[in-house]
């Protein structure tokens, strides 16, 4: 059974910098296209980005205009969500999922199939 649990989020403040992380057990992550999501209160979940298998490609939602950066580590079988300069309108609770079957890049929000419990990010002004 495949898990995916997320880690490192927390209180910040506008500017900081936070590393999220995604462990996956029960597979090689080789076997996923690794994706980030977001959710705040009240609002629907938005992409946030996703990486390949390979670690080699990379596609983010043009709101974020480079502040976050997403990598892989085959070793670890974990993915990472590195936020930079992060602003209020960042906070919200944060998943990681994975892709085991894709149609085209990057996959539709509908293709993945494993997802984390979440992680809550929290940016003061």
């Amino acid at each position: 059974q495949v898990q995916l649990v997320e880690s490192g989020g927390g209180l910040v403040q506008a500017g900081d910098s936070l590393r999220l992380s995604c462990a996956v057990s029960g597979r090689t992550i080789r076997a996923y296209i690794m994706g980030w999501f977001r959710q705040a209160p009240g609002k629907e979940r938005e992409f946030v980005g996703v990486i390949n298998r390979s670690g080699t490609s990379t596609y983010y939602q043009n709101f974020l205009k480079g502040r976050f950066t997403i990598s892989r580590s085959t070793a670890l079988n974990t993915v990472y969500l590195q936020m930079n300069s992060l602003r209020p309108e960042d906070a919200a609770v944060y998943y990681c999922a994975a892709v085991e079957v894709e149609s085209t890049w990057p996959p539709p929000t509908n293709e993945y199939k494993y997802w984390g419990q979440g992680t809550q990010v929290t940016v003061s002004s």
